[in-house]
């Protein structure tokens, strides 16, 4: 990997943002990656520190980035069996289960998968994220199941990134909502931005923030007398923005089940099947899952799409759901 950029625009760039005009030169580095150097003062103009990456370029101006040495990451290892789907000298393929974070953070720097990750080969994962964070391309909830790949060297890394910034990854998630969809199948298109009330929180904006897209259908309906009205469905991920299907479906009035951060009260049902209700109310995780998680290998350029079972506790919910439904 380079250790700094120099170069002087040229006549076709002029006016361009600067962060793109050097993602349109160095193919390898993520146009992220890039805007996280600029806004670290890595970036110099005409020898000037800039740390706008939307700075515009002229015709003539000299350009340095600097790119810093990888640094060590000094985290812990956690003595934690990975579920391994797929292995090769450049990435990894983990089933993750709920519960468990993906990378350290502010009340858990151990017990984590970055942690498992190292305990599991730490001289085998990207290095060129946040020292916390190393192989970690994608990220999905703690409460929240199913696949994630790992880059093992920098140049799967930005490769998948990408990947993932161009929009290409396929990912699909299985949930189960309070109530139904109307329309029943449909694409959500909003901006989701932090919440101004919560900040731990998202929330759908008409004008700032992020594009978020989420396809989704309804796969089953469960309604009866014993049973509260819930939906499985399956969402395609357009975008992948922090709790994007989460913010998506309180949107729509729908939140997940077993979601404590994004919760809506429901009415109690009369004749309400109580084995039901009990393991409903006994739920310690959303009933969100990433099944199926496709994308082009970075070496061999082969496409590659990974699918994932639903969990036991979650499959096990479906099958109660189903009895109560004949």
């Amino acid at each position: 990997m380079k250790k700094n950029i120099n170069y002087i625009v040229e006549e076709s760039e002029n006016n361009l943002r600067v962060d793109i005009l050097i993602n349109k030169r160095e193919k390898l580095i993520s146009r992220t990656r890039i805007k996280n150097l600029i806004l670290k003062g890595k970036l110099k103009l005409n020898n000037e520190e800039i740390k706008n990456p939307s700075k515009k370029v002229l015709t003539g101006d000299k350009l340095s980035l600097k790119i810093p040495k990888p640094k060590e990451a000094s985290l812990k290892p956690y003595n934690y069996k990975l579920e391994i789907i797929y292995e090769d000298e450049d990435l990894l393929v983990i089933n993750k289960p709920a519960g468990i974070i993906m990378h350290p953070g502010a009340g858990n720097y151990e017990e984590t998968i970055v942690n498992a990750l190292i305990n599991y080969n730490k001289n085998s994962l990207s290095t060129i994220g946040d020292e916390l964070r190393p192989g970690i391309v994608h990220r999905i909830d703690k409460n929240t199941s199913g696949l994630v790949v790992v880059a093992k060297n920098n140049e799967t890394h930005e490769n998948l990134s990408m990947q993932f910034s161009d929009h290409t990854i396929i990912r699909v998630y299985q949930l189960l909502i309070w109530g139904k969809l109307r329309p029943s199948s449909g694409r959500i298109d909003t901006y989701i931005t932090r919440s101004s009330k919560n900040r731990q929180l998202m929330e759908v904006s008409r004008s700032k923030g992020k594009k978020a897209i989420t396809n989704y259908k309804t796969i089953e309906i469960f309604e009866n007398d014993k049973s509260p009205t819930l939906s499985l469905v399956e969402c395609k991920l357009e975008t992948g923005r922090t709790h994007q299907i989460r913010v998506h479906m309180t949107f729509s009035g729908n939140s997940i089940v077993g979601d404590d951060k994004y919760k809506k009260k429901y009415k109690k049902i009369k004749n309400v099947n109580l084995e039901l209700e009990n393991t409903i109310s006994k739920l310690n995780r959303q009933f969100l899952h990433a099944k199926t998680l496709g994308f082009i290998h970075p070496k061999t350029s082969k496409e590659m799409i990974f699918s994932s079972n639903l969990p036991k506790e979650l499959n096990n919910l479906l099958k109660m759901l189903r009895n109560t439904n004949e």
